[in-house]
Order: C-alpha cells, then sequence, then structure tokens
C-alpha cells in the first residue's frame, strides 16, 4: 500500500558524492601521510556547504550494525504494555509511543501534527550508584533496559554498538579540528566522556485514512547536537533541503555512515557548518527503522564561539551554552516530557 501525504513536493534523487561528498576513512585509518589533512579539506567543503557528508571504511562492523537494527525491530515488536512500562522520562530515555513528538523547532517549516514514529531512547549507560544518577542530575539517569528474559541479548548488542559509534565519533574529532584550523587535539578534552543518545526509531505502515494534513513519518527539522551518525538503512525515505531550498533524497551507499552537524554544531562554529533541514516521509507497505545516534560534547563543557570562527567583523552571534542548557530548550519545544525545573537554566533560542 502507497502511503498518500499531503506535502506534495518530492525530493529529487541523486546519487552518492553529487551534492553529499563521500570521505574515505581507509587511509586515515592506516595512517597514511597527509590523510588527515585532505578529510580536513573534505569535511570542512562538506560541512560548510551541504551540512551531510557519507563516511566509508569507518571501522564500525557490519555484523554490529545488522545487530542493533535487528535489536530496533525486536524491541518494537514487543507488546505495547511491555514497552510502556519504560516510559520516556525527563532525562529523555526509554519508550515514546506513536505520534509522542511534535517537531516545533523547526525554522524551515511550520509543523503542527505529530510525528508517525515511535522511539526508544537510550544514553551512556551509567550503573546505578554513578553519583550523577544518584542526584538525579538532568540527562545523566540510569537506562531503562527491558528485562533480559524478553529480550536475551539486547542490552549487550546494543552497548557494543554505542561504543563502536562513539569510537568512530571521537576519531572524527581531529577531522573536524583540522577543516576549522584548530590543534588536532582542541576538542579532546571537551569530550573525554561524551553525551550521547540511541534513538531506536520505528516507522510503522500507517493505512491512508490516518494521514493527516502537514504529517510526516519525522516533519522537516534540524537535529540538535553536534553530530548526527547514521548508518545505511534498507529502505528510503530520509530527504535532505539543500542551501537553494530545494529537497534531495538521501542516496543510498552500502556500507556507509551518513553524518550531519547539528544545531550546537552550528552555533559553536558561530553559524559556519551548516546545520541542514532533513526529513523522513515513509511510504512503504512494510516497517521501517533507524539508529541515529547523537553525539556531544560533556554535560559541563561550555560551548563557545570557537576562536577560528569569530573576526573583528565577525563577532560571536551566540550565547556561551552546555549540553543541558541547550537540550532544555531542544527538548521542551518538541517532546512533551521535557519540560525545565525550577533553576534549571535553558539557553536562548535560536
Amino acid at each position: 500500500m502507497s502511503i498518500a501525504y499531503s506535502d506534495p513536493a518530492t525530493a529529487r534523487s541523486i546519487a552518492p558524492g553529487d551534492e553529499i561528498p563521500v570521505l574515505d576513512f581507509g587511509p586515515y585509518r592506516a595512517g597514511e601521510n597527509d590523510a588527515l589533512k585532505h578529510l580536513g579539506q573534505q569535511l570542512r567543503h562538506a560541512c560548510d556547504n551541504v551540512g551531510f557528508y557519507f563516511v566509508t571504511n569507518h571501522g564500525v562492523p557490519q555484523d554490529l550494525i545488522d545487530s542493533a537494527f535487528a535489536a530496533a525491530a525486536q524491541f518494537h515488536a514487543q507488546p505495547l504494555e511491555a514497552k510502556q512500562a519504560l516510559k520516556v522520562n525527563e532525562h529523555n530515555i526509554g519508550y515514546m509511543g506513536f505520534k509522542g513528538s511534535t517537531t516545533r523547532s523547526s525554522r524551515v517549516h511550520k509543523n503542527t501534527k505529530p510525528n508517525l514514529n515511535e522511539a526508544y531512547f537510550l544514553k551512556r549507560d551509567l550503573p546505578a550508584d554513578h553519583p550523577d544518577v544518584v542526584a538525579n542530575r538532568r540527562y545523566r539517569g540510569a537506562n531503562q533496559w527491558p528485562a533480559p528474559s524478553a529480550l536475551p541479548g539486547f542490552r549487550e548488542t546494543v552497548i557494543a554498538y554505542c561504543d563502536a559509534v562513539e569510537a568512530m565519533a571521537i576519531m572524527l574529532l581531529p577531522i573536524y579540528a583540522e577543516a576549522l584550523n584548530l590543534p588536532h587535539d582542541f576538542f579532546d578534552d571537551r569530550f573525554q566522556e561524551p553525551q550521547y543518545t540511541l534513538r531506536m526509531t520505528h516507522y510503522p505502515q500507517v493505512p491512508d485514512s490516518e494521514i493527516e494534513d502537514n504529517a510526516y513519518a519525522i516533519a522537516p527539522h534540524t537535529d540538535s547536537g553536534f553530530m548526527t551518525l547514521l548508518p545505511q538503512n534498507e529502505l528510503p525515505g530520509l530527504a535532505i533541503r539543500l542551501a537553494d531550498g530545494t529537497w534531495v533524497e538521501a542516496p543510498t551507499l552500502a556500507g556507509s555512515y551518513l553524518v550531519n552537524t547539528g544545531d550546537l554544531g552550528r552555533r559553536w562554529t558561530n553559524d559556519r557548518f551548516l546545520s541542514t533541514p532533513h526529513r523522513v516521509v515513509h511510504r512503504g507497505d512494510r516497517s521501517r527503522y533507524a539508529i541515529p545516534m547523537f553525539v556531544d560534547c560533556d554535560i559541563d563543557a561550555v560551548m563557545k564561539c570557537l576562536p577560528s570562527c569569530t573576526t573583528p567583523t565577525n563577532p560571536p552571534r551566540h550565547e556561551p551554552t552546555t549540553y543541558t542548557e541547550y537540550m532544555l530548550w531542544f527538548g521542551s519545544q518538541n517532546y512533551a516530557h521535557i519540560k525545565p525545573q525550577a533553576g534549571e537554566k535553558v539557553a536562548q533560542a535560536d
């Protein structure tokens, strides 16, 4: 069954490497001379002009990626009651039901209808006796896991996958530094224990009769964080809005990751790096799954305009902020379960 979305606009098709650059990590991982410099130049072009790029030879084993996708499908195949027992909380950890979010922070589209997906959110797996967990520190809570008897091996698979993608993100940091004309170790002390969120998303089949005007699987939006790392999906649906306002379908490049800059990356670079709008329209007759991982700096790191991104004629455009302050603003715009509490500082809106 095809799903008739109210938005009549169609995204044009492109091939990998056309508008979206492809960065090959093979030479860099092998330690070849000038590989870092070359990747820095490519990443600079990608982030300055597109906001998205592919990474190949990234080091995350394909069988682990496949296992993570299978884990997402297994989680969402559970009875609704089992998923609702892990209801998403104030740390944005847990299960968010179908139509559980409305993307109100978009700068490119007035989104009025809930997103047609359900999702399960996880963060770094902190132990129950961790000081931040005990103190109930915002965005530093314990994960809500299914019972091992319900999903054997699920937790181990997800943790292994998060560890592998985090390692890939850390490997990217010197390349970002090179692209921004900063010392290669510039980001090291800001990513000692990065904040990250894994979003295991399920886009179910939706009957035509239930599709409302202005409804999307995920409405046009920009991501909130520093970088998003998305493994290739077997079903299409993601579209990207280029700087000229046209929409292009994200092409498939087997075995790669599609990486994009989010709003915090844009703010940190004084609006130099693009935080590019994107959307998902699921027209398939079977379920679609996505497992993006959003990676950010340490929770206490202050993101103020990078020294290479400001001049006397281009002063900082944003107030310094932290992960918590910005995510409180972003989350309260889009998720009913995120509300700032008394005494919590919230970032200024863009």
